[in-house]
């Protein structure tokens, strides 16, 4: 049996010491049950509210990390590696699986782009893979995106460079379709392919400043006075709803110098008010648009929209240490600088798109294929293209002034584009 011993040895003064603490501590309580029978209501409202506080702080802190662990991206299967940006990496030379398709294989490259068809004596600019630093893509699967568009529409929208894109998309796809399942129609400014089997469409709409402009007509747009219409976006816009998943470009269309000319009425009234920005800000209006319509008409819980960065063009030689006078005409090897920024990309439109992308809530995958493109001054159409109106003597003896050095041969440079979506879409 085990005794417990007192810590301190007793003695009168210590008994005597604890009875009037004794008789302390009874009044003390006493109080206390008289003051909690008076007030008790008043102390359960305090105390009450207190722990209401500490409970919505406890949802406020753990609410985001419980919808962070089940929300599922749309379409998504995985995830990319972690720590992989997609978009910072090197081009490597792949005779083995490049190209992704043959030029001859697909009808639907406009002749603006069919480069061997035209002469082009190389096929170099074909061979090229891009390889992320420390992961690898993820293969392009034509199956898998076609069983994910079955009963679908994904829409590519902007200019000539996201067609391109579109045309890439469309080629690397419809080998696995039947001839007499698949049919390609435009209607004015909507190029419509469609995948019957799958009742899926993949459409290309023309609208290359995503807002209304004088250069919306498809096949007339060679103006070289260029005006937008402020808050204009649902002219087009009404277009693109019900689309499942949605590719928007703007840019080379807003590169007219360093204003640019804002109406704010309609083009139809009588007398039009014209005010003029800064390119900075009439791009920004456009994003903004942009962002508010994808907002009140896409649901990010069953849809996706990407926006693909500035397409980069290689028309000054001497941006990479070339004779001056000379652009990409010519050029066949890539360019090896890792820093190389051409004069073409204006770094403060990129840095409008940063801006407005970091401060919005609006779910949109950015699609930055503008410095891994800058690399590549070898994969445009230059001369190898159908032109548009029948040449000089003096153009054809200098081919350096009709050379395009904006657009890019197919297939080349946008199937890479075309991997970095497929990457994103799956793998967000």
């Amino acid at each position: 049996m085990q005794i417990m011993k007192p810590p301190f040895s007793p003695s009168s003064s210590i008994i005597r010491t604890k009875g009037r603490f004794s008789t302390y501590l009874f009044t003390l309580l006493a109080f206390i049950i008289f003051v909690t029978i008076l007030y008790g209501e008043d102390f359960m409202c305090i105390f009450g509210q207190q722990l209401q506080n500490y409970s919505n702080q406890d949802k406020i802190y753990s609410t985001p990390k419980r919808v962070k662990k089940h929300v599922k991206v749309p379409f998504a299967v995985g995830k990319t590696e972690e720590g992989c940006d997609i978009f910072s990496g090197r081009w490597v030379w792949d005779e083995v699986s490049r190209p992704l398709y043959e030029e001859s294989e697909c009808p639907y490259i406009q002749p603006q782009l069919t480069c061997q068809e035209h002469g082009r004596p190389d096929k170099d600019y074909q061979h090229w893979r891009w390889q992320p630093h420390g992961c690898d893509l993820p293969k392009f699967n034509a199956s898998l995106m076609l069983e994910t568009l079955r009963g679908k529409r994904m829409m590519f929208v902007g200019d000539s460079l996201n067609r391109g894109q579109y045309v890439s998309f469309v080629c690397l796809l419809h080998q696995l379709i039947p001839e007499d399942a698949k049919s390609m129609e435009t209607f004015d400014s909507l190029t419509v392919f469609t995948a019957k089997e799958y009742n899926a469409t993949i459409e290309f709409y023309w609208a290359p400043f995503l807002l209304e402009s004088n250069s919306d007509n498809a096949a007339t747009h060679r103006i070289s006075d260029r005006v937008v219409r402020k808050g204009s976006i649902n002219k087009h816009g009404r277009n693109w709803k019900g689309v499942d998943i949605l590719v928007f470009n703007t840019y080379l269309w807003w590169m007219t110098g360093l204003k640019m000319k804002i109406l704010l009425g309609s083009f139809d009234d009588e007398v039009q008010e014209i005010v003029t920005a800064s390119t900075e800000e009439a791009y920004r209006m456009a994003m903004k648009s942009m962002l508010r319509w994808v907002r009140l008409n896409m649901d990010p819980k069953k849809t996706r929209v990407f926006f693909t960065s500035m397409s980069p063009s290689h028309g000054k030689s001497i941006d990479w240490g070339g004779e001056p006078g000379g652009n990409c005409y010519n050029e066949t090897t890539l360019i090896h600088n890792s820093t190389y920024w051409g004069s073409d990309c204006r770094k403060s439109i990129m840095q409008v798109i940063g801006e407005v992308l970091s401060k919005t809530k609006v779910p949109i995958t950015f699609l930055n294929i503008t410095q891994l493109s800058n690399y590549r001054r070898d994969a445009h159409t230059s001369i190898y293209k159908k032109q548009w109106s029948p040449l000089t003597q003096e153009q054809l003896d200098n081919p350096v002034s009709y050379a395009d050095c904006v657009h890019w041969c197919l297939p080349g440079l946008q199937d890479n584009w075309n991997e970095l979506l497929f990457a994103k879409l799956f793998y967000p």
